[in-house]
């Protein structure tokens, strides 16, 4: 058989592959980019507050887009034309296949199989005197096929082809055919389609693309790059950077410049209320000389940040809508600035830079976060975070004999002593105050240590990695309520950090790990329920099989034969008794043995537990956990995490900061570092951080009793002085990073 090209004629096949590359387009965009309505809580309406700052917010979102609702009828509009045509094409391309596999000629005619030559002309004529396209009950369509029909069958050749191949030009030769119509290679057309083609793939493609790109090259997730270089300049520049310095490199961010940025308003107002808005904020620094922070923009935009923190109110049709802007972009920015600074800190581990940024820079970023969101100074109460409570009602707090300065303290009174503190406020005040207090998070911080994959994994030893387990367990605050014996585990401490310390021996800390089913091959098998009996004990006896002298004395015969019976009991009794000593004996090898096998099954579920959750920490996660309750933040806010570990007596970072951004009930965190090189008891804070809420922050430490590692076993004794030399030249090179408990003793001597 021949092979031949060709175009399709009748555009049955262009049909398929419309058919196709539209559903391959609208079946991802329809699952993407169909608007959806969030499902309406009932409940939804009295969870929330109704202060009014939340009201105004909520209000501001509403007309925040307006064109929102015009797109989504775009979106949807352009989306179901797309499924309208989607079904046309099936509809054509099924009855193209219906036409091309019905195609009988004996059915088209009319007649029986096998029929004689003037049956088929009579057929033909009869048909053809109705399917005419000249009478007035012609059908041009109808009319072609019964003309082919009859050539079918009145040629012999084409009759006998069709009877064994189904088709009336014999077997076909294998054709490939190209999926577009034959009038694009026509002539008449050819400068059409060439224009075409010219305007999709040479003016078209390379704008979109050209586009994209040059969009994409200026972001870092949704950072400008030259904000990130900024940021590392600053940072390295600066390794110990506080709070205000930070703010002011947050307020340089290119992403605030008009230059870079399109949507920054620049107004002819500012030139009058920015001055009059920086005489209102002391220790602005405006007349740093320094670029940019220097700079219009960047001096614009501290003054409004400096307003958001101190809860200035702003002209609501000019600075506030700049306020509202720039604030919803400083969470992201900000968590730019924590990975330039850990960046920066592992690039002097690694001596690639001389400057290692201290904790407190990297703290410090992390502390702006919630003060950004919660709109209040790092040195004001948290109280203030709740709904209707200002600084005159602070007062209120500090009248008891044990003045309230946490929110965890408050929410352990009982109800009428949060109310008696708070009775300036009306009932439906109050309300909205205990909803806002009930839904903030109070956090079970549990830690522990070991080393995975060690025979020892309790022993730490110099070089080791050590991976700390951190469990988060979230509960709302009013399980708080009333509750006073609850220890207050978010009393500020000296390091500027909350939380408590816990007991030596990191290692062996409670750790609620949620329980996993075992799998059917680690499920232990146990016996039908038998109790094993107890041995008892054995008296002194003869040997078995003898039987002891008797001695003779003036008996019947008949107590003779009762003295043989007894004695042949006893001897019975006694054999019974040695066997079943015997199988005491075998039942216990037996209970060793099983509970030997029960635990190395429970070793094996151990490390099946540890690789379940090594397996789930490195699993993607989801940006949903808690709604924040944050009145002068423009946007709605997810409650989300930091934990790290650090070295607060050398102001080290160990790990670089985990990001918890999907804590709903439990989440397991696993930090790894490696252990000191140098022999001691160390002691480690390990960290954590909400970047919504200020006063929740914790910390635990941990000591780490580092020995030695085993020697190795050297088979080349010639190595060992050049070994020995190597290594007390390290010694006098080098000298630990960290700090142990020893050296800091001797300090304070």
């Amino acid at each position: 058989m021949g092979q031949k090209f060709q175009y399709d004629e009748s555009g049955s096949t262009f049909f398929y592959f419309l058919l196709s590359f539209l559903a391959l387009i609208l079946i991802p965009a329809t699952i993407y980019y169909w608007p959806r309505e969030k499902k309406r809580d009932p409940d939804e309406e009295s969870k929330k507050c109704h202060c009014p700052n939340c009201v105004k917010k909520r209000e501001y979102q509403k007309h925040a887009d307006p064109w929102k609702a015009t797109k989504n009828f775009l979106i949807k509009l352009v989306i179901v034309i797309g499924w309208i045509l989607l079904l046309l094409l099936a509809y054509k391309v099924s009855q193209f296949d219906y036409e091309m596999a019905n195609f009988d000629p004996y059915e088209i005619l009319g007649i029986p199989l096998g029929a004689s030559q003037g049956e088929i002309k009579k057929a033909y004529r009869r048909l053809s005197l109705i399917l005419h396209p000249d009478k007035d009950t012609g059908n041009e369509k109808e009319f072609m096929k019964l003309s082919k029909a009859y050539q079918a069958l009145t040629d012999d050749e084409a009759r006998r082809n069709w009877e064994k191949y189904g088709n009336p030009d014999g077997p076909g030769a294998m054709s490939f055919g190209i999926a577009l119509p034959s009038w694009i290679v026509e002539k008449e057309n050819s400068v059409w389609v060439l224009g075409l083609y010219a305007l999709v793939f040479m003016v078209a493609l390379p704008i979109v693309v050209g586009t994209w790109w040059y969009r994409s090259i200026k972001f870092t997730d949704q950072v400008l790059l030259d904000t990130t270089q900024m940021y590392y300049f600053f940072f390295h520049k600066t390794p110990s950077m506080a709070l205000k310095r930070v703010i002011m490199i947050l307020a340089a961010s290119l992403e605030f410049n008009k230059k870079h940025n399109s949507e920054i308003v620049e107004r002819l107002s500012d030139n009058e209320e920015v001055p009059q808005l920086i005489k209102k904020l002391p220790n602005l620094s405006e007349k740093n000389k320094e670029p940019p922070l220097c700079y219009t923009y960047s001096i614009k935009a501290r003054a409004i940040i400096h307003a958001h923190l101190s809860r200035i109110p702003l002209n609501p049709n000019t600075l506030e809508l700049d306020r509202r802007y720039l604030i919803s972009k400083c969470p992201y920015l900000i968590q730019e600035q924590v990975n330039c600074v850990n960046q920066l800190i592992v690039l002097a581990y690694n001596r690639r830079i001389q400057r290692l940024p201290t904790i407190d820079t990297i703290e410090n970023c992390m502390k702006l976060c919630p003060m950004i969101v919660q709109a209040l100074w790092e040195f004001k109460s948290p109280l203030l975070q709740l709904p209707y409570v200002t600084e005159d009602n602070l007062k209120y707090f500090s009248n008891k004999k044990k003045p309230i300065k946490s929110l965890q303290q408050y929410a352990q009174l009982k109800k009428e002593e949060r109310r008696n503190i708070l009775k300036n406020l009306s009932d439906n005040e109050f309300e909205d105050v205990t909803k806002v207090l009930a839904n903030m998070p109070y956090i079970d911080f549990q830690v522990k240590y070991e080393v995975m994959d060690d025979e020892n994994p309790t022993e730490v030893t110099t070089g080791a990695i050590v991976t700390v387990i951190v469990t988060l367990t979230r509960r709302n605050m009013s399980s708080l309520f009333g509750n006073e014996t609850v220890v207050d585990n978010n009393l500020s401490t000296e390091n500027g950090i909350d939380g408590e310390t816990p007991k030596e021996g990191g290692g062996d800390a409670e750790n609620q790990v949620p329980a996993i089913k075992r799998p059917a091959w680690l499920k232990q098998k146990r016996g039908g329920g038998r109790k094993n009996k107890k041995p008892t004990k054995q008296q002194p006896k003869a040997i078995v099989g003898t039987k002891p002298k008797v001695e003779e004395s003036p008996v019947p015969s008949t107590e003779k034969k009762k003295a043989k019976e007894e004695n042949n009991k006893e001897e019975e009794s006694e054999e019974s008794e040695v066997s079943d000593a015997e199988t005491n004996d075998k039942s216990s090898e037996e209970d060793s043995a099983q509970k030997s096998n029960n635990e190395d099954e429970d070793q094996e579920w151990e490390k099946f537990k540890k690789l379940h959750e090594r397996e789930k920490s490195l699993q993607g996660k989801s940006k949903t956990s808690h709604p924040v309750h944050c009145p002068f933040f423009p946007q709605d806010k997810q409650e989300y995490w930091w934990t790290y570990i650090c070295d607060r007596k050398s102001k080290t970072l160990l790990t670089v900061p985990h990001y918890v951004t999907s804590l709903v009930d439990q989440e397991m965190v696993h930090l790894k570092f490696t252990a000191p090189n140098w022999l001691g008891v160390y002691t480690f804070t390990v960290c954590l951080r909400s970047d919504s809420y200020l006063g929740f922050d914790q910390q635990k430490d941990i000591k780490l009793d580092v020995k030695a590692a085993p020697a190795e076993i050297t088979e080349h004794p010639q190595w060992e002085d050049l070994e020995e030399e190597e290594g007390s030249a390290k010694e006098d090179a080098h000298e630990s990073e960290y700090t142990t408990d020893e050296d800091l003793s001797e300090g304070d001597d």
